[in-house]
């Protein structure tokens, strides 16, 4: 049989431990024992603080960083303008520069028409009489016969499948004329040899041929005609010829001493301010 002990003195108060218990309970209670707590809660507040901190901290560089962004884009835009407006000024400064070598250009490549009909009027000896100097056109130039090479000369190659060939010669000149003999007609072709307004090694005698002898004009002497001794007295024919040659590509400002020569002095005081602005090199 199982019997039950029963303790009724646990139940009356005089044997209550209570007041080990408050005592207990008071021990917990007392702010020594509630400093760990207080701390741990300060160290998480001073992290959270750090952490807010921290965080305005870095809105406030983000913000500086972006207005710094703006002004920066600001100026990278300004100097994009800028370098427009360089590219541009450079532009229209190679088209001026450009257009100014062309005007030189022209300057420098024309030949006055006086000064080099001067210069070969200079260098007709007397016993040629010059009848007419043309310039020949482009269809007239290509009409021409073609030189035949001298002995021992390599023939000029012709150009590869494909090549465009060569342009004809511009600035070709026919001079027709009189002469006494063959020798005058030779002699005038090696002067105009020597001339610097036309290529040397172009100018030829296209034909020369010896014309009738004839009668010379008749005389009156006393009041009668010698119309009897006209018949009998015959001159020698005169020598038609007709010289080629081509004007030479030399610029004018090699020819400066020439064209003065001849009076050009409106082209050497043009060719001179080009010079000394440094368009013309000398």
């Amino acid at each position: 049989m199982y019997g039950l002990d029963i303790n009724f003195l646990k139940d009356r108060p005089e044997y209550r431990s209570e007041p080990a218990q408050s005592s207990r309970r008071r021990d917990l209670g007392t702010p020594e024992s509630k400093r760990p707590l207080w701390l741990g809660a300060g160290a998480g507040l001073a992290l959270l603080g750090l952490a807010a901190g921290g965080w305005f901290f870095l809105q406030s560089q983000n913000e500086q960083l972006v207005q710094r962004q703006g002004e920066l884009d600001a100026q990278i835009s300004a100097i994009k303008a800028e370098q427009a407006k360089l590219a541009s000024v450079k532009a229209q400064t190679k088209q001026a520069k450009a257009d100014t070598a062309a005007f030189a250009t022209v300057f420098n490549t024309i030949k006055p028409w006086s000064a080099t009909f001067g210069d070969i009027s200079a260098r007709t000896p007397p016993k040629v009489r010059i009848l007419g100097i043309k310039e020949l056109t482009a269809a007239e130039i290509a009409a021409l016969p073609k030189p035949t090479p001298a002995a021992g000369a390599k023939p000029t190659p012709s150009p590869a499948p494909g090549t465009a060939p060569a342009p004809p010669p511009s600035g070709v000149i026919q001079i027709a004329g009189t002469a006494t003999s063959f020798n005058d007609v030779n002699d005038f072709l090696l002067i105009l040899q020597r001339s610097k307004f036309l290529k040397s090694d172009t100018a030829r005698i296209l034909s020369a041929t010896l014309g009738e002898p004839k009668s010379p004009p008749s005389i009156q002497i006393g009041g009668s005609n010698s119309g009897g001794a006209k018949d009998k007295i015959k001159l020698p024919g005169e020598v038609a010829f007709v010289i080629q040659t081509e004007l030479t590509d030399v610029p004018a400002s090699e020819l400066l001493q020439e064209l003065e020569s001849k009076k050009a002095t409106g082209l050497v005081t043009r060719i001179e301010t080009l010079r000394q602005k440094g368009v013309v090199k000398p």
